[in-house]
């Protein structure tokens, strides 16, 4: 567990660094992706930091990924989304080398193809915080 100490996304959890929270609890904090690839694109990342998967304890591997599967359910909610992408990079192309999984909201013909795919900002923090507060209404749904 290397790297804590300069880890941006420690920084997020402990509250160091702004950030739109849309969930968090004991096991994850999760939050909007500061260059989505579409508005509603979430960063779910384990509360304790752990490099890659394969670092997350055996023990954390299925109460992480149940708060995945319920945020990528809020966020296709939120979004009017015909579906989700929900991956993970370990190491390579992990831009922050704290574990995350991106949920990103879909829809047919949405642009995107392989992986070479275009990243966008909000338009500012006001819109952020809309996307943020329609994702934490459908986490409640």
């Amino acid at each position: 567990m290397t790297g804590a100490e300069n880890c941006r996304f420690c920084a997020i959890v402990a509250g160091e660094v702004a950030s739109h929270r849309v969930f968090e609890d004991g096991t994850v904090v999760a939050f909007l992706d500061a260059r989505p690839l579409f508005p509603g694109h979430v960063l779910v990342v384990p509360r304790r930091h752990f490099e890659t998967l394969a670092d997350l304890p055996a023990s954390d591997v299925g109460p992480f990924f149940s708060r995945v599967q319920q945020i990528a359910g809020a966020v296709e909610r939120a979004m009017a989304a015909a579906g989700s992408f929900v991956a993970a990079n370990n190491r390579v192309s992990q831009s922050v080398p704290h574990f995350h999984v991106h949920v990103v909201p879909r829809n047919r013909k949405d642009g995107l193809r392989g992986f070479f795919w275009p990243r966008t900002r909000y338009a500012d923090e006001a819109q952020a915080e809309e996307v943020a507060a329609r994702v934490r209404a459908a986490l409640d749904a």
